[in-house]
């Protein structure tokens, strides 16, 4: 089983009364990245464990 890393959106700005397709599965969302892109927190979460290396999620657990 793989670990993944998990993103903390307990801001109020993560949320948003209007759903909006998800940009990764295409599903409603009333959920929006940091960018304000409307995503999945699991989506989001694959997504970024997808695009980085093991070497820079250990960096990432260090420091927090």
């Amino acid at each position: 089983m793989t670990a993944v890393s998990l993103m903390d959106w307990r801001d109020s700005k993560h949320w948003s009364e209007t759903p909006k397709p998800c940009v990764l599965c295409d599903t409603p969302t009333h959920l929006r990245s940091e960018r304000g892109k409307p995503v999945h927190k699991v989506c989001a979460e694959d997504w970024n464990d997808t695009r980085t290396t093991p070497d820079q999620t250990a960096a990432k657990r260090r420091r927090n």
